[in-house]
């Protein structure tokens, strides 16, 4: 595949020269085009459409998530041996089926017919990479009968042993241990993303699980509470594909109508809301990251709810909005620390807001003061207790539940520590890693899955935005930029800030990116062509026709790539890939 490096100096100024020539073509009409109009208030004609569209994006996403069912007792086998005993009926055994939980270290699986001698079979690695999966173990030896025995070193766990024909069929096993061979009905016929872990899953899933338990989490690298809504899932489903991707994918969903409400008090009116929200929702980004057990979904998720509470303050004036947006901020926070980025970008909003209020005249220097010592509280005091409160899982599983004691507080410093470290001094190298400029341009998706099956198909899905959102949005932050600064658009402003506010902090950082990153972006993308679309209900001729052929190009594009983002089985050469660096 050609280098993204050989890629970059073509695709880059190439399109930075459309977008700058589309730009000065909308400078003429920009500079005395109405910028207000349309009701802000919601009534139930918007609770209606955002009803409905969130209700066709939830059943588009809950669809093939993940199974249901899955494993759900696991057997410690550490420095244990476990006997499992072949049904001398069943056929011939030509491989194994071991459905792996937590823990990192190795299987040695043995064979005997007659209880002494033992041969072995296999050697099975279980890696950090290896958990919550089926694995397809080959034997050195087919099987008739007899006695395999499996002995486990380190701390691994298992879930189920299946023995298989060569055509597939299952072979009767009992064991002195119920659990590996108590679920046999849920051996799956072929090994996909709808019955296993994938990606970083196999960090966060698994670490979800470790906190419910109460047991030493392995994947610390970010703060627990995004893990926690993860576990909320699996408390509720099982420890199966679709419970531990139940939660981001309903916070997914919830994010379209909490972006239509905001879409309504930036631009008024019902149709650029409705296009704003559809634009999200058929965005592949947003379709993909909420489907996979990570934590990013919930940092765009308190992201998007901190931005809209602090319009509802600098717009409408409400303390309880700018409450609420520091309530948000501490949650996102105690999630992952990119949400720290948006509180920059909040306290920007709220520094302008603060002096041209005492320009106006309506904030004095009491009213100001009163305003900071408000901020410290819910900006400051409140996170960091949402942040402190989120290690809870940390202290129980240590043996030091007392949030406020000497021994939980150093669990806590101790882990902000570690993630600082870590984060900073990561070198690491990845085929689909990209850096902030291509994000820009959609140059360099994050592949997630791919498999190729037997009959000529393959089935694959990855991370990236929809191309219609990402150029279209880029574009239409020019025009922002040109209102925010020339015709003193305050609703420009405030989106172009939240963008910039995720953006900017990527261009220095040379440790290992991936589009993702760009993900709560999309937000303000969706935004800014929504403050488009405001301007050009007002002031083009059927203006509402374009916004709805541009909404519907969207959809017509999400549809096409569809395959590529469900993992849906299709040809070779089905979906033709828009850039030759798309790994489609």
């Amino acid at each position: 595949m050609t280098s993204m490096t050989k890629l970059a100096p073509y695709y880059l100024p190439s399109a930075c020269f459309l977008l700058l020539t589309v730009f000065f073509l909308l400078m003429p009409p920009l500079r005395s085009c109405a910028l207000a109009g349309g009701s802000r208030r919601l009534d139930r004609r918007d609770a209606l459409l955002a009803g409905v569209l969130t209700l066709a994006y939830a059943v588009c996403a809950f669809t093939g998530l993940g199974n249901t069912r899955s494993p759900q007792t696991f057997t410690d086998m550490e420095n244990r041996t476990v006997e499992l005993t072949l049904d001398l009926s069943g056929g011939t055994v030509s491989h194994l089926m071991l459905f792996t939980g937590v823990g990192i270290g190795d299987y040695q699986i043995r064979y005997t017919t007659d209880g002494t001698d033992d041969y072995e079979l296999a050697h099975f690695y279980q890696s950090h990479a290896d958990v919550l999966k089926w694995h397809d173990v080959d034997i050195d030896y087919w099987l008739t009968g007899g006695t395999i025995r499996i002995t486990g070193n380190y701390n691994v766990w298992l879930g189920e042993v299946a023995a298989l024909t060569e055509d597939g069929q299952l072979v009767g096993l009992t064991s002195e241990d119920a659990a590996l061979c108590d679920e046999q009905d849920l051996v799956p016929p072929k090994l996909t993303f709808m019955n296993s872990s994938y990606f970083d899953e196999i960090y966060h899933a698994r670490t979800a699980w470790e906190q419910l338990h109460r047991v030493p989490a392995y994947e610390i690298t970010h703060p627990p509470l995004g893990k926690t809504i993860i576990g909320l899932g699996i408390a509720l489903f099982g420890m199966t594909p679709f419970g531990w991707r139940f939660s981001g994918t309903l916070f997914g969903v919830l994010m379209l109508p909490l972006l239509y409400i905001l879409a309504k008090k930036l631009f008024g009116g019902r149709t650029v809301p409705t296009a704003c929200t559809a634009l999200m929702a058929t965005d592949f980004m947003h379709f993909v990251q909420t489907r996979i057990a990570t934590i990013d979904v919930y940092a765009v998720f308190f992201i998007l709810l901190m931005y809209l509470f602090m319009y509802l303050f600098v717009s409408e004036g409400k303390l309880w909005a700018l409450a609420l947006s520091g309530v948000s901020f501490g949650l996102g926070a105690a999630c992952k620390w990119t949400c720290l980025y948006a509180g920059a970008g909040l306290a920007v909003l709220w520094a302008i807001w603060a002096v041209e209020s005492a320009k106006s005249g309506a904030l004095g220097w009491k009213g100001f003061l009163k305003n900071c010592g408000f901020c410290v509280v819910f900006f400051i005091l409140v996170p960091v207790l949402i942040y402190d409160l989120a290690y809870l899982p940390y202290g129980l599983a240590a043996g030091h539940p007392n949030p406020f004691s000497a021994d939980y507080i150093r669990i806590v410093l101790r882990n902000q520590k570690y993630m600082f470290s870590y984060h900073s001094a990561l070198v690491s190298t990845h085929p689909y890693s990209s850096r902030w400029y291509q994000w820009l341009l959609d140059i360099r998706p994050i592949l997630y899955y791919l498999e190729y099956f037997p009959n000529g198909t393959h089935a694959s899905f990855g991370a990236w935005v929809n191309p219609v959102l990402c150029w279209g949005g880029l574009l239409a932050l020019f025009a922002l930029a040109y209102l925010a600064v020339v015709r003193r658009d305050k609703v420009s402003r405030f989106i172009l800030i939240g963008y910039l506010a995720q953006l900017l902090p990527w261009i220095p950082v040379t440790r290992l990116t991936f589009a993702y990153h760009y993900f709560p972006c999309t937000l303000f993308l969706a935004l800014a062509l929504g403050r488009c679309f405001s301007v050009m209900r007002l002031n083009v001729p059927r203006g509402r026709l374009w916004i709805a052929g541009f909404t519907g190009l969207s959809l017509a594009v999400f549809i096409l790539f569809y395959p590529s983002l469900a993992g849906l089985p299709v040809r070779s050469g089905f979906l033709r890939s828009w850039l030759p660096t798309w790994p489609f």
